[in-house]
This record gives C-alpha cells, sequence and structure tokens, in this order.
C-alpha cells in the first residue's frame, strides 16, 4: 500500500477553491482593471466572463453609508454610454451612487446574454461591494437585456427607470432578426416567445412590487410606444406591480432633454423607486 500523501489533498484543494466549479475562475476574478476618467469621475474597465464591463465610481459616498448603483444597458464600448449621458450620471455619482454595465454584444436579452449578466453582477456585488440590488437604467433595446435578466433574478433589482425602452421582440428587432440572436429558427422563436419575451415576463417583479417608470415619446417610429412601454404598463398595473408612464409629446427615439434631462427620472433613481424629496 502506498503511503498518503496529506499534503498533496491540501494543496489540490486549494487549487479547487481557487478555480470554483469546473475549474473555471471565480466571477470575482477579472482581468486587470483599466483606469481613466468619464463624467468628472473615475472609470475602471475590465473584462469579465469574457465580456468587457465598465464601472464609474461615486464621486463621494451615499449619506446613508449605502452604495447604491445604476445598471446600464445597452453597454456598447465605444457608443454606450455617451456624453448625452453627462446630466443625468452627474448628479447620481456625486449622491453616491456608482454606474456601470457590461458589453454582451447584439443579444436581444438571450439566455448567454443573461449569463454574462449574471457574472457581471456577481462580480460589481464582490469586488466593489456595490448593493445586491441594483437600480436598472434600460435605453432602447437595452430593454430587452435588462428585463431579460430581471426577470429570472426579481431579488437583485431596486428598481428600473427606462428610456423608449424595448419591451417587446416582436416589435423590435422583429422575429426574423431575434431568432438569430438566439441561434433558432423564426417559427421556433415565435412558439418560444413567451420564454424570451419582457412584456411576457413581468409576474416575478410584480410580486417582488419592483417599482418601474419609463418615458417614452408618442411620435416613436422606431420602437413604437403603445406595443412597448404602455403594453409593459398595462400588464405591469394587472399583475399588481407599482408602474408609471410618461409620455413624451410629440417626440421619437431620440437625444433630447425630454429624455435625457428628465428630472423625473432622476429623482425617481435618487429615491431608488421610493416617493422621496430627494433633490438633484
Amino acid at each position: 500500500m502506498t503511503a498518503r500523501r496529506p499534503h498533496l489533498r491540501i494543496v489540490l484543494f486549494a487549487v479547487l477553491v481557487f478555480l470554483g466549479p469546473c475549474g473555471a475562475l471565480r466571477p470575482q476574478e477579472a482581468e486587470q482593471v483599466q483606469v481613466s476618467t468619464q463624467f468628472g469621475t473615475q472609470r475602471h474597465d475590465f473584462t469579465v466572463g469574457g465580456n468587457k464591463a465598465f464601472l464609474l465610481l461615486p464621486a463621494k459616498a451615499a449619506a446613508d453609508g449605502s452604495k447604491p448603483w445604476i445598471w446600464y444597458a445597452p453597454t456598447l464600448m465605444g457608443r454606450h454610454p455617451d456624453p448625452s449621458h453627462a446630466w443625468l450620471f452627474g448628479p447620481l455619482l456625486a449622491h453616491g451612487f456608482a454606474v456601470g454595465g457590461v458589453d454582451v454584444g447584439e443579444s436581444c436579452g438571450n439566455p448567454k446574454g443573461r449569463a454574462g449578466y449574471s457574472e457581471f453582477h456577481r462580480f460589481v456585488v464582490g469586488k466593489y461591494e456595490l448593493s445586491p440590488q441594483a437600480c436598472l437604467l434600460p435605453q432602447s433595446r437595452g430593454g430587452l437585456m435588462l428585463y431579460n435578466w430581471a426577470a429570472e433574478h426579481a431579488e437583485s433589482v431596486e428598481c428600473i427607470g427606462g428610456i423608449y425602452t424595448v419591451c417587446d421582440l416582436a416589435s423590435w428587432p422583429g422575429l426574423a432578426s431575434a431568432s438569430r440572436a438566439y441561434g433558432t429558427s423564426e417559427p421556433e422563436m415565435r412558439a418560444r416567445l413567451a420564454e424570451h419575451n419582457p412584456v411576457e415576463r413581468l409576474e416575478s417583479l410584480a410580486k417582488a412590487k419592483v417599482p418601474i417608470l419609463h418615458l417614452h415619446g408618442n411620435a416613436d417610429k422606431v420602437v413604437p410606444l403603445e406595443q412597448n412601454s404602455a403594453e409593459l404598463a398595462r400588464r405591469y398595473r394587472a399583475l399588481g406591480g407599482p408602474v408609471e408612464l410618461v409620455v413624451v409629446e410629440g417626440k421619437g427615439h431620440e437625444v433630447c432633454p425630454q429624455f435625457f434631462e428628465s428630472k423625473r427620472l432622476l429623482d425617481f433613481f435618487l429615491s431608488r423607486g421610493r416617493p422621496s424629496e430627494a433633490k438633484p
């Protein structure tokens, strides 16, 4: 009989703890952080779960000692977020909010993209000790990404404030395009739409009473109001969820103060979806 080598077992155990299940790096491990400046504060860029991500650190700590954060989507490195977000992000960063996002490509909220979102959430909550509950900011097609993740992680969502948010895959990008992102055929996509369509996946969020606020223009031809934010509001209200829809008259899918300099949206985030007298 060969002699036992307990020291070898200890080494192997340590390796497995470091690597985690299946030999993969733990979610808390990421590639080297690159530090720069954006919106007058420190920006960290890193890769987690194979996806590029960013986090803007708050200019100062929140008054109540918490670590709230805004989760923005879609994050498309080099395109979003951009200077149009300065008005909204500036006061949030000044009030102790971090702002972050992860680039999972044009996922349309598919399961692979959702998995990348989970990796990002675990990383920033673990590494930066942010609140386990994020304030979601789904802009346009970011709605497909954030709402599909939120439907499966309602306990990790504090509130949702959206700007002309895509809520229905059939409306945008259409099932033919969406099926390619999901790696399936259009008929199969149609048959399984309820599994992947934000407007049909609201029950868990409503049960958790997650507050929702959407801003949407009634002249939006790209992401029509009725099929998207209005339909989501109707369904969410029917499920007993707290929701407010602000219809912006005469505005379409555009960058303008009514969307990107909205005091109502800023106050919503500062209060984390709760009634508040918070001021920017």
